[in-house]
């Protein structure tokens, strides 16, 4: 969503969109929603649509499939406290729990965080002690600077990778997620349920966290804003967040524009 499908006001044209999914549903051609954003959020931005369309949320740990849930990563217990025992020992992070009835931050954490945390977590609770949580886990969100990203990735690879993927999901933020569960992975299970190869598969990302997805398609495209990994990995390229790149992607399927 964010630096993709959301131009830099986290808006899109709504009215453009829903003219172009008009005729994929016509055309027996399934839309979905891969982010790093929690469902509840996602949700919120395709309320007309929702119970008919895919979502690969938590950057592929909860996967839904026209309302109905068909996947839902776990870390188990003690990983859960292993992470947490680490991200207390580094300084200056701000830290969002991620389960699947809701995140949590902690009661400490400023309010005006907690405000942009809302653009990713509609909801989000504050606690006072993560361990007291009863819910089932499956992604922590680090806000970040984004000068000390590569550095700090490279620390979580080397302490906790054994249990966790550390992946940059752009604009100030690291997610740690159950290895494997990316969007790909989330894809896939979507794809099997509906029976389309990934010859059939169109990819549209910005972040790090977009390149196992964007491997997986036949038809990967990079936004002209994308991180230079993406950039690299793509095989196509569409115009910026703000010039509506992601909506030129589907009206070129649909009328059937090269590569298409």
């Amino acid at each position: 969503m964010d630096g993709t499908f959301l131009n830099d006001e986290k808006q899109y044209d709504k009215a453009r969109f829903l003219e172009l999914y008009a005729e994929l549903k016509a055309r027996d051609i399934r839309f979905v929603v891969a982010s790093g954003n929690q469902y509840y959020q996602l949700v919120h931005y395709f309320p007309e649509i929702q119970h008919e369309i895919g979502f690969v949320a938590e950057n592929g740990a909860y996967v839904v499939d026209a309302g109905e849930e068909i996947h839902c990563g776990k870390f188990a217990d003690e990983e859960v406290s292993r992470i947490l025992e680490l991200l207390a020992d580094i300084p200056e992070i701000n830290l969002v729990v991620c389960g699947k009835n809701s995140a949590y931050a902690h009661s400490s954490m400023p309010q005006e965080i907690v405000e942009k945390m809302s653009n990713h977590y509609r909801r989000l609770k504050k606690v006072e002690d993560f361990s007291t949580v009863e819910d089932v886990i499956f992604k922590f969100s680090l806000g970040v600077q984004n000068d000390v990203i590569p550095t700090l990735l490279k620390k979580l690879a080397l302490e906790v990778g054994d249990i966790t993927q550390p992946v940059s999901s752009g604009f100030g933020f690291i997610d740690l997620i159950v290895p494997g569960l990316h969007k790909a992975n989330g894809l896939s299970l979507l794809q099997a349920r509906w029976g389309i190869h990934e010859d059939n598969v169109v990819a549209i990302g910005d972040s790090d966290n977009d390149i196992e997805m964007l491997r997986h398609a036949a038809f990967s495209f990079a936004m002209a804003n994308a991180s230079p990994a993406v950039a690299k990995v793509a095989a196509y390229s569409t115009e910026s967040n703000n010039q509506q790149g992601a909506l030129n992607v589907i009206a070129r399927v649909l009328k059937g524009e090269a590569p298409f």
